[in-house]
């Protein structure tokens, strides 16, 4: 008896699934155990669909047997909300110029966002807290300076990662979200999430640090879609930054990259965090997208 169109497209469209679950077999065993730190933007709040899907990819890893941590953003939101009560938001070297009013500002809107993406990991199922660096001692930062030594105010750089609270919360199957607050000298430090992400990466042995942007990767001519530069090495990332041709948006970025590999993080990745499943495409297939990094 033959089968009527209708039934043999869902056969092949069932067919093509289950090609996808046994290709992405091999990713899965390899990656099983391991764990990966992923910083996504504040944008991925606000645009449609996007922290839902977000909120799905990392709760599949954690459930196909790896260990993702979470680091998320905030910059435009902040901004936002300094805009909201009549102040400027002030940027030296990529950093935000952070003084007293404005660390309590950028404090409140973390942890919001940090509340959002933790229920959005529970709908979907997932064992996840929320918490700041400034929590057990996790992101203990020193003064940050701008590159001409500019007072950025309470901006910090991580000085020392005590990765306890981490160590506790993986071995327990759950996923830690971070917000790059750190304990200062004399309160509450700003942290560039990237950086932050990084210093982590690095402290807790991650095997990937990914970073979910808002564009499709490195490009050496943002103005030049064939400039995206697919794969490279620490090497090559650092003679861009000698060679001062990054945007000033992607110049955090790329050293988070370059100080989490030297450290010994075997591979990083930047992604174009409104791709659906970008994350999931990078992790689980060969068909990867972005820019990969490799030592």
């Amino acid at each position: 008896m033959s089968h009527s169109p209708p039934l043999q497209r869902e056969h092949a469209e069932a067919q093509a699934k289950a090609r996808v679950l046994t290709e992405a077999l091999p990713y899965i065993r390899q990656w099983s155990g391991k764990r990966v730190v992923v910083k996504a933007g504040g944008e991925t709040v606000d645009r449609p669909g996007m922290l839902d899907s977000l909120a799905r990819d990392v709760a599949l890893m954690r459930f196909v047997g790896l260990h993702p941590i979470l680091v998320h953003g905030g910059g435009r939101q902040i901004s936002d909300a300094m805009k909201a009560t009549g102040r400027q938001p002030v940027f030296v070297g990529g950093r935000r110029v952070t003084d007293a009013e404005t660390i309590a500002v950028v404090r409140s809107v973390l942890m919001d966002i940090n509340a959002r993406l933790v229920h959005a990991l529970q709908r979907h199922g997932a064992h996840a807290f929320g918490l700041s660096g400034e929590e057990g001692g996790l992101l203990a930062t020193r003064r940050a300076a701008g590159p001409l030594g500019e007072d950025l105010g309470f901006v910090g750089e991580v000085a020392n990662v005590d990765t306890s609270v981490l160590d506790f919360s993986l071995s327990r199957d759950l996923i830690p979200v971070v917000a790059p607050v750190g304990a200062g000298p004399d309160g509450p430090y700003n942290i560039n999430a990237d950086l932050a992400a990084s210093a982590l990466a690095a402290a807790v042995g991650a095997q990937k640090l990914v970073l979910l942007t808002n564009i499709e990767g490195l490009y050496l001519d943002l103005g030049d879609r064939d400039s995206l530069i697919s794969e490279t090495t620490v090497g090559q990332l650092e003679k861009l930054l000698d060679e001062g041709v990054l945007t000033e948006g992607m110049i955090p970025k790329i050293a988070a990259v370059i100080e989490a590999m030297r450290a010994g993080v075997p591979q990083a990745h930047i992604l174009d965090g409104r791709v659906a499943h970008a994350l999931l495409l990078e992790v689980f297939t060969e068909a990867g997208v972005g820019t990969m990094v490799l030592p």
